[in-house]
């Protein structure tokens, strides 16, 4: 069992999606522990995110939080299964490519949402079904390409790579644009009178002309989809 998660806490993670929608509004449930939490993570980031705060937000005691959750290894599991919803469905898409980037896409959009979601799903943890169906929905996308189990697996995390790399606020100033996909102001002046030091730097912002900057996003996923269908076309020769 993972540290922190005993095997009731197992349980409640995995029947949370099960759970019949209450008829009546509750004073206290899992639904609206979870929501406040994220509403938190949200707001402040996780680090603002602990029982008492939680508790505060709720305005209810540390202790009443007890009685759903077990700590809070258990409360950001809760945290991360209903945030990023349920797996989508890629059955009706025909092409592997084309439910690889729906995937993809849905991915990136419920980390937008919820930027403290790369900063929740590192280490040793515990993993709910809604999490795990998005694996296995990706890993999916890609039976009938002639790639093995083990190489879909790959391709999936590469592809999950890839999202957490441009969406992390780890990488936050380690290109040379701002989050609003303009060139930073300091970096454009700095190479206006240095450029001569850093030429191929200052040749290649100059030349962006007020192209989308994405840190990367589009160019790299295209790129690594071009290099899993010649693999995947070699299969088929």
């Amino acid at each position: 069992m993972v540290e922190g998660v005993s095997e009731d806490s197992a349980e409640r993670l995995w029947g949370l999606r099960d759970r019949p929608a209450p008829k009546t509004r509750p004073t206290l449930n899992l639904e609206r522990v979870a929501a406040a939490a994220i509403e938190l993570a949200d707001a402040e980031g996780m680090a603002a995110v602990s029982m008492q705060q939680v508790a505060a937000r709720l305005d209810v005691t540390k202790m009443a939080l007890y009685r759903h959750v077990a700590n809070k290894a258990e409360l950001v599991a809760v945290m991360i299964e209903t945030a990023v919803g349920e797996p989508p469905d890629l059955s009706p898409i025909p092409h592997w490519r084309d439910r690889l980037v729906t995937w993809a896409d849905g991915m990136r959009e419920a980390w937008r949402r919820h930027p403290w979601i790369p900063v929740a799903t590192v280490g040793d943890r515990m993993e709910g079904p809604r999490e795990i169906g998005w694996t296995e929905s990706a890993v999916a996308a890609l039976e009938g390409t002639g790639l093995d189990g083990a190489e879909r697996m790959d391709a999936v995390f590469l592809v999950s790579g890839h999202i957490r790399n441009t969406q992390s606020a780890d990488t936050a100033g380690t290109q040379p644009w701002t989050d609003g996909r303009e060139l930073n102001p300091m970096i454009t002046d700095l190479l206006g009178r240095h450029g001569y030091a850093f030429p191929a730097l200052a040749a290649a912002t100059a030349s962006v002309n007020g192209a989308e900057l994405d840190n990367g996003w589009q160019f790299g996923l295209d790129r690594i989809l071009d290099g899993l269908a010649v693999l995947i076309d070699s299969r088929g020769s």
